[in-house]
């Protein structure tokens, strides 16, 4: 499935999913955009190590994209694209009644506007070459739902319905418009949390990961950031060229409970 000749610009792209869909993008040929909202040295040293590995052009482009101006921007900056993975997000857990507000808008503005923006700038690009793969990284917790989770949960079922209406919106264009939906992904951010879940619960790691971690996904496996990358590429190639406005679901069989 070679990308090869087509520009893909990947939001909050430096570590875990997004950093393992734009690997998989550069492996599959295309030239790819980082983001993320720091532009440290190391983010450029990152964009410079992967164009030396995979062989494409792979760059950093530094944007907030909790700043819908600045979303737009980033697709003017990278000069617009052909394949666009909205992938920034962040999580806060609290009750509906002590969730702070300024952290509600905060994950709404980036799990869910920040995908409405940076759609709307390349949108016109992609109509005008008469081809384009927008790729939005959802969750399981798009199609269902856990509690103290109220604004990721409302983001990303926000996100599968834009899905969907751009999918119509685009159909029969050359563009297409799909969601994943991953489960638990073994991220550095999650691997992080396991030490921490093993000293509240005085489990093991083998437990906290089977009983705390993976409860909800039947298959008792975690998924990996280089299969949420597959997927993309998937998306991306031609194979589903008739695959547009749906979900697909890398979660272990979650949402099928």
């Amino acid at each position: 499935m070679t990308l090869s000749g087509k520009k893909a610009v990947v939001t909050g792209s430096n570590s875990g999913i997004g950093l393992g869909v734009a690997e998989e993008l550069a492996k599959a040929g295309a030239n790819v955009v980082l983001n993320s909202f720091t532009n440290d040295d190391s983010d450029h040293a990152l964009a410079a190590d992967l164009s030396a590995k995979y062989g494409s052009n792979v760059t950093y482009i530094q944007a907030d994209m909790s700043d819908g101006d600045q979303c737009r921007a980033l697709i003017e900056k990278a000069g617009g694209c052909d394949i666009l993975v909205n992938n920034a997000g962040i999580q806060f857990v609290s009750p509906v009644e002590d969730f702070p507000t300024e952290r509600w808008d905060s994950i709404i503005a980036i799990n869910l506007s920040s995908a409405f923006h940076t759609t709307a700038a390349a949108l016109p690009g992609m109509r005008e070459k008469g081809w384009g793969r927008i790729v939005n990284i959802a969750s399981a917790h798009g199609l269902t739902a856990s509690p103290y989770k109220s604004a990721y949960v409302a983001a990303k079922h926000g996100i599968i319905g834009l899905t969907k209406t751009i999918g119509l919106e685009t159909a029969g264009e050359g563009v297409t418009c799909n969601a994943i939906c991953p489960g638990y992904v073994l991220t550095p951010i999650v691997e992080k949390q396991i030490p921490d879940q093993m000293e509240v619960h005085g489990m093991s790691r083998e437990d906290v990961i089977a009983k705390v971690m993976l409860q909800r996904q039947p298959s008792g496996e975690f998924a990996t950031t280089e299969q949420m990358g597959g997927t993309a590429v998937f998306l991306c190639s031609d194979a589903a060229a008739q695959i547009t406005g749906t979900s697909i679901s890398v979660d272990g069989g979650w949402t099928a409970l």
